[in-house]
């Protein structure tokens, strides 16, 4: 063979590989945008990546996925989304409340989002019905806000001579006010108080000042870094000996008193099946927002006990669990 023509039939087999790597479409991307931490929702990104998995996706084959995780500091989402969207990103989940779903808004009007929230997305101004979003918005809702009144009739049951509630709320959350305003109308004459917390020193000091104030129980509401900081509040509650409410089966889990909530794992693995769908061609606009089904009643017996409290028959039979 002469070297002209070895020469070019290697100029042809190089630059085949090559062509061929031109040729295989991009992985397409999704960004994570959380105001938790990822230590946190560990295990619900398990959930996640199985509803992804469910279309056909998996991260580091065929999808990737970038993360941004704010750790309780929702001043950080708006950037954190807004780098998220120059990257770009096909599909961008956000999750932790409205406060992420509303940073993922304001950053794009036409990159798809995927959200969880605890309230309701038309009231929160995420979506213009839940039956058929518009827009570039879809999601989830776990309905924690809503579900703040069921919370105060249970405790009313276990404690029905509780005269004043505290209400562990975060400022910095918007949904505040929402469930400040479902609990005060839930109330049956008895009279709450609100206590505020953005940092873990905040909440150290708002338990200091429990006994002052004279509460007979505590309500946590639903938030992201409330939820972050559950060790914190399960120690405290106990430490101060008061019965404490919480929002998610975490908690009771981890020997918090009472817990009546949606089930995360399952929202998780709906956002990940919709992000594939989007991959797949489907529009935001037209995916429904989901609704939890049920709600789960975790009652922690060995708390209350330690407590010195009786739980009525009545919410012993309501509940999902009995941690004994």
């Amino acid at each position: 063979m002469r070297r002209r023509e070895f020469i070019s039939l290697m100029g042809v087999a190089v630059g085949w590989p090559l062509a061929v790597r031109a040729q295989q479409p991009a992985v397409p991307v999704i960004g994570f945008l959380s105001s938790r931490s990822s230590d946190v929702d560990a295990s619900l990104l398990t959930a996640f990546h199985k509803g992804l998995a469910e279309t056909g996706f998996v991260e580091g084959h065929n999808v990737a996925v970038e993360y941004r995780w704010a750790k309780g500091r929702y001043d950080l989402l708006p950037a954190m989304a807004a780098e998220l969207v120059q990257k770009p990103v096909a599909v961008l989940v956000s999750t932790g409340g409205t406060v992420a779903a509303s940073a993922a808004k304001a950053a794009t009007r036409t990159i798809p989002v995927v959200f969880t929230t605890a309230d309701d997305p038309v009231k929160g101004g995420l979506v213009d019905s839940s039956n058929q979003p518009g827009g570039n918005l879809t999601g989830i809702t776990a309905r924690l806000i809503e579900a703040a009144s069921k919370r105060m009739e249970l405790l009313h049951e276990l404690l029905p001579m509780a005269s004043t509630i505290g209400l562990l709320v975060n400022p910095t959350n918007p949904a505040t006010l929402i469930e400040s305003s479902e609990v005060q109308v839930a109330a049956r004459g008895q009279r709450v108080v609100i206590l505020s917390a953005s940092t873990e020193r905040d909440i150290d000091l708002a338990f200091e000042g429990l006994k002052q104030k004279r509460l007979d129980a505590l309500l946590i509401a639903a938030d992201p870094f409330l939820f972050a900081r559950a060790d914190q509040l399960i120690a405290l509650a106990a430490q101060e000996e008061i019965p404490t409410l919480y929002f998610r089966s975490e908690f009771a889990q981890a020997g918090g008193l009472i817990s009546f909530g949606s089930n995360f794992a399952d929202f998780f693995r709906v956002i990940g099946l919709y992000a594939g769908q989007i991959l797949r061609g489907a529009k935001p606009a037209e995916l429904p927002v989901q609704q939890p089904t049920k709600f789960e009643l975790v009652i922690n017996h060995k708390t209350a006990k330690a407590l010195g409290l009786t739980v009525p028959p009545s919410l012993l039979s309501q509940a999902d669990e009995v941690i004994e």
